[in-house]
């Protein structure tokens, strides 16, 4: 796989070492279990997948590239380049502007740009609408698109499933980027509709099935289809695809669940025409950062740690995943560690970040889970490491304890 050009401090010699011993032990990836690493009395069990995927190494890559390319020209980025507040504190501490925020709100008014500015595509990609509007300005938006490639894998299949008559199924969050840029191109070559989990897919089975009218099934999806949806119509022949960074469990489950509704309506000899096979636009750093999270599920800890951007969605799954059997936290890095034993953890029930006291255990050794989202720099985890370790050994214990395996 490409080797990415990313900046150094986002790199951790700790991390990068352990990193690089798994691939030589396991370089085929077929060992999910976690490594295992020993400093002083903490063992921390760390995820055999974690960090910067491909995609976001390239938009990252090309932020830079942009920055250093175009010396004193106006540089925007359309929204958020990924889901970590570091690296999008640092692209704008580089001089790199926001014309919107993650919700779409206009932050910079379109009209206010000219042809020559640069304006980044982040890495979920945007609308087509938007593409146009950027387009109509005279602006390139080609050059520094760093919109992911499995992201526009997912657009590439809703194409053929539109050119073949089927309707999409959206398995995302309507509000997310993502999401939103997949719903507009799908939404260019066919009906689309946007289901956020399990209960949405139940619903839309229900209808099928006869046990909820169009009515209903109108004012339970508003704002979650395409112009001139008419259930009626477009779900006798459907394809699920998904926004990459949602559980693929999930999403293997609602396809699954709506194959099964089309078998019953249908037949089995009859299902082809009726729901695509579409596993193959599940994202493989998501597939292997989740099925790594199983992998440690399968540990005993005395807690977990994931850190990463508390409005990135792979990251929040992992959160969901850990939850079922340890006391897990999530942290966008060190900083919300504390002296005193607190630590300030985010909430993805409530959407709110809360203190907690005395979160590790009054015990001498201590089995730490810890893992992060794929957008997240590796020099976040290490400092989430050392901030622990420091909590019972001196900066130069530390150190030495680190550099046992960087």
């Amino acid at each position: 796989m490409k080797q990415f050009e990313v900046p150094s401090f986002y790199r951790s010699p700790l991390i990068s070492k352990i990193k690089a011993n798994r691939k030589i032990e396991d370089p085929r990836k077929k060992d999910f279990r976690p490594s295992k690493i020993q400093l002083g009395d903490f063992t921390f069990l760390l995820a055999r997948h974690f960090g910067f995927c491909y995609g976001v190494e390239n938009a990252i890559e090309r932020s830079y590239k942009a920055l250093a390319e175009n010396p004193g020209k106006r540089i925007f980025l359309l929204s958020q380049m990924i889901h970590n507040p570091a690296v999008n504190e640092d692209l704008t501490a580089n001089g790199i502007q926001f014309l919107q925020d993650t919700n779409g709100k206009q932050l910079i008014d379109f009209a206010t740009l000219t042809p020559q500015d640069i304006v980044l595509i982040p890495a979920f990609g945007t609308t087509l609408e938007i593409e146009q509007q950027l387009k109509a300005l005279g602006l390139d938006i080609q050059t520094y698109n760093t919109t992911c490639p499995f992201v526009e894998k997912v657009w590439n299949r809703s194409d053929k499933l539109g050119a073949t008559a089927h309707t999409i199924i959206i398995h995302g969050k309507h509000q997310h980027e993502e999401t939103r840029a997949t719903f507009s191109h799908a939404a260019s070559s066919a009906p689309a509709l946007i289901i956020k989990d399990m209960p949405e897919a139940e619903f839309l089975g229900a209808y099928l099935k006869g046990q909820k009218t169009p009515a209903e099934f109108l004012v339970f999806f508003e704002g979650k289809m395409s112009a001139g949806f008419d259930p009626s119509l477009h779900l006798n022949k459907i394809g699920v695809v998904n926004q990459t960074t949602m559980l693929a469990s999930e999403t293997e489950a609602i396809t699954n669940y709506l194959r099964t509704v089309m078998i019953d309506l249908h037949g089995e000899a009859e299902i082809k025409n009726h729901i695509a096979d579409t596993r193959d636009t599940l994202c493989y750093a998501t597939n292997d950062n989740q099925t790594a999270t199983y992998g440690l599920l399968e540990e005993e800890a005395d807690l977990a740690l994931v850190v990463g951007g508390y409005n990135s969605s792979n990251t929040s799954h992992l959160v969901e995943l850990l939850e079922q059997k340890f006391k897990t936290y999530f942290i966008k890095d060190a900083d919300e560690i504390h002296a005193d034993q607190s630590i300030n953890s985010f909430d993805i029930h409530q959407n709110e970040l809360s203190k907690q006291n005395h979160f590790l255990p009054n015990q001498k050794e201590l089995k730490i889970v810890l893992t992060s989202g794929a957008s997240c720099p590796d020099s976040i985890v290490e400092g989430v490491m050392k901030r622990l370790l420091s909590m019972r050994y001196s900066e130069d214990e530390v150190t030495a304890l680190c550099e046992q395996f960087a």
